[in-house]
């Protein structure tokens, strides 16, 4: 006969720690004034206001739900338990252990939100990709990360759109802007900055040699207006306008309706292309434009960046975050974590959350020590 005892003990300490973390105490003592601020008849006087309200209201339901949820389960366990053990009814101890791992899949979901401990971990993230050494195999790997971030995001059940693109000059693209909205966007991509680099037999090398080809990615938390105090002056911006192309609707490559917008004091560049107007890829992009310029100014002010304006660090040998190796050798591997997954098919689909929650736990414990 099986003796759950210890499992159930660890699973009962787990969700308390859950609950320390998700500071459900706080949730539950302020969900009756968010329940009575939601419900007020002129909330939605401040839109801004509005939003940040039923935003809160929804998060602490949901995290309290879950929670409850959790409890619950471990309830069931530990009655099934005490029953199966008194009656020596197998069966019922079979049941323990189906809900023990199933409170314990997810409770590895819950505990993942542990690991997001960045001020704008909880917000959408914009990203850009850029082509680095290799030529055209730099391109066409750009343009593979590209579609692996759109997969991950689709299996997650998250938004992608990509607002910009530049198409390779042979094959692939040299850069592109996209998006992703969904819970912790920024927070799971984050640790995706930095140069990634692809090994392979090269498709476009006509002696069929191996080729080392970089990309780059980059991400910052996309910020409403309400939450970032950043004034831009229309005479610091040079507004571009031109054809759109590529795939993106049936308005391309028919106006000139995309928008380049560059922040003459820092050189940073933003463009859109998708929207279905000129006047909606302007907002998006002086949206876009905000995100980035917050960005660097919170690198300056944790002194993370010497100066805003400098050259983009070339993404190549002697600097990366990742290897995709497809020969001699199949395997994926992060600098970082360590962590090396064989099937990089694989991961270039979408496959991407192991990586991306082993830099959280790498991270968590790299800050640990260092105190």
């Amino acid at each position: 006969m099986v003796d759950y005892t210890d499992a159930l003990r660890d699973l009962r300490r787990r969700i308390d720690e859950a609950g320390v973390y998700l500071r459900v105490a706080d949730l539950r003592e302020a969900l009756p004034q968010l329940e009575a601020e939601a419900s007020a008849p002129d909330l939605w006087d401040d839109a801004d206001r509005a939003r940040t309200v039923t935003g809160e209201l929804a998060a602490a339901t949901g995290d309290l739900a879950t929670f409850d949820r959790l409890r619950g389960l471990a309830d069931d366990a530990e009655t099934l338990f005490e029953l199966g053990r008194e009656e020596g009814d197998e069966a019922t101890l079979a049941e323990v252990g189906g809900a023990i791992t199933a409170a314990e899949a997810e409770l590895s979901r819950v505990e993942l939100r542990a690991l997001f401990t960045g001020e704008w971990d909880d917000h959408d993230a914009v990203c850009e990709i850029h082509a680095g050494e290799g030529g055209t195999d730099s391109a066409d790997f750009a343009e593979m990360l590209l579609r692996m971030y759109r997969r991950w995001a689709e299996q997650r059940g998250f938004d992608f759109e990509v607002e910009s693109i530049t198409e390779g000059a042979e094959a692939g693209i040299s850069a592109a802007t996209f998006m992703v909205r969904g819970a912790h966007a920024y927070g799971l991509l984050r640790g995706e900055k930095g140069t990634h680099r692809l090994v392979r037999i090269s498709p476009f090398n006509a002696q069929g040699k191996r080729q080392t080809a970089f990309a780059s990615l980059s991400a910052v938390p996309f910020l409403d207006d309400g939450e970032v105090d950043l004034e831009i002056d229309d005479k610091d911006l040079r507004i571009d306008v031109y054809r759109s192309s590529g795939a993106g609707g049936q308005h391309v490559n028919k106006t000139d309706s995309a928008v380049r917008i560059t922040h003459l004091p820092t050189g940073t560049v933003v463009a859109c292309q998708n929207q279905r107007s000129q006047h909606q890829n302007k907002d998006k992009a002086m949206q876009i434009l905000r995100a980035r310029l917050a960005d660097l100014e919170r690198q300056q002010r944790d002194a993370e960046l010497a100066a805003i304006g400098g050259p983009r660090e070339v993404a190549g040998f002697g600097s990366r975050i990742r290897s995709y190796v497809l020969h001699p050798y199949q395997q994926v591997k992060d600098e970082r974590s360590g962590v090396e997954i064989g099937d990089v098919n694989g991961v270039l689909d979408g496959d991407i959350d192991p990586l991306l929650e082993a830099y959280l736990q790498w991270e968590r414990s790299s800050a640990g020590s260092d105190l």
